[in-house]
């Protein structure tokens, strides 16, 4: 019988060689493709360098090229604006109202169907025209009834084109486009972002039917140039900006408590405090070493996962941590450390072991 106990233990052994119970990971294993294919995942190391290079933990944020390559064109006349023009020397044409009047009363507004009135020329088609194309037209029809006339033309009342702002802003008026090109980071700042309740890391850029994801969680006016001030908007653009809701981080593997990590504003956590807020790594089972955090592995068709790896087994590293942020949706994971592992095969080993124990003493009092 002891030679079947051996046997039967020899064949517990050989199926669990090379098969780890247990839930971790290894840098080697990410490098060669494991578990996933090696393009989806993209393994980094948290370094004073990589930090350096993304401040305020902003390591996932890209401004979309096709928003940085938009430039405004000169501005066009629409439906609804308010044209103030000039003809030097000619008040009556100039000032119908009578000079005493505001600009304003002596403007002339852009029909519905894209045309004003004016005098000697008639109805005039304006809407598409900029400023330079409609004055020039104007200077050309005038000529037959005003020697060498002088025009000159202005928007007293931009109407016609609009940008539109939602979410957690504290003005959320529609802005016009002008003939001064405006910017993001203009918009958003007349527009007051409500700080409390605002989720700077997803602000939604609408333009031609497209949502485009900004992360301006990161940027700061007086310490970073932000990405909001080189995008300029068009005519039609709308911003939303969500509301903070509460926010998750998930901590797993070998730390005091696993669990879901709550917090309300964007980069407000640190990775240092993710793993204080569980009670740290397990003083017996870690490996600190394989600190990970993995990051963006929902959308693996528009980039690869991140996974960020800290080296914890030095204090000094716990200042790396200080200045890792977290996002939404992170996933914090501490693998186990090497005789955790042999303790975990063990622990499963134990039961078959008895097994074989109850099964040989059976055997032995039979035969005696």
């Amino acid at each position: 019988m002891k030679t079947l106990s051996a046997l039967l233990l020899a064949g517990l052994l050989l199926c669990l060689q090379g098969c780890v119970p247990g839930q971790y990971m290894t840098k080697e294993g990410l490098t060669e493709g494991t578990p996933t294919d090696n393009s989806q995942i993209q393994l980094l190391t948290i370094t004073p360098q990589l930090l350096q290079q993304s401040p305020q933990g902003d390591l996932n944020a890209t401004v979309p090229q096709a928003l940085l390559d938009y430039r405004p064109e000169p501005y066009r006349i629409g439906p609804g604006d308010t044209l103030y023009i000039t003809v030097w020397d000619h008040a009556e044409l100039t000032s119908p109202a009578g000079v005493q009047q505001q600009t304003v009363a002596n403007g002339r507004l852009v029909r519905s169907d894209g045309t004003l009135f004016y005098p000697y020329v008639g109805s005039i088609k304006v809407e598409g025209l900029t400023l330079e194309e409609l004055r020039a037209q104007l200077s050309s029809k005038l000529a037959k009834f005003v020697e060498r006339p002088q025009v000159d033309v202005n928007v007293v009342g931009y109407n016609s084109q609009r940008i539109l702002l939602q979410g957690a802003f504290m003005k959320t008026d529609p802005q016009p486009i002008t003939a001064v090109p405006l910017t993001l980071g203009q918009a958003i700042g007349t527009a007051t972002i409500n700080a409390d309740q605002a989720n700077l890391g997803d602000m939604i850029l609408v333009r031609d039917g497209k949502d485009y994801h900004l992360d301006l969680s990161g940027t700061s006016s007086n310490t970073r140039h932000s990405p909001a001030q080189d995008i300029y908007l068009k005519p039609g653009d709308r911003i939303f900006l969500p509301y903070n809701d509460t926010k998750e981080v998930y901590v797993m593997g070998e730390v005091m408590r696993p669990q879901a990590v709550n917090f309300r504003t964007v980069a407000s956590i640190n990775l240092t405090q993710a793993l204080g807020r569980v009670g740290g790594l397990n003083p017996l089972t870690a490996n600190g070493k394989e600190v990970y955090v993995i990051r963006g592995a929902s959308n693996f068709e528009n980039a690869p996962a991140k996974v960020f790896q800290l080296d914890a087994r030095s204090p000094a590293a716990f200042a790396l941590g200080d200045q890792f942020w977290m996002k939404p949706g992170d996933v914090v994971f501490v693998g186990p450390a090497g005789i955790t592992r042999w303790n975990r095969v063990i622990s499963q080993l134990l039961p078959s072991l008895s097994v074989i124990s109850t099964a040989a003493y059976t055997n032995y009092s039979v035969n005696h």
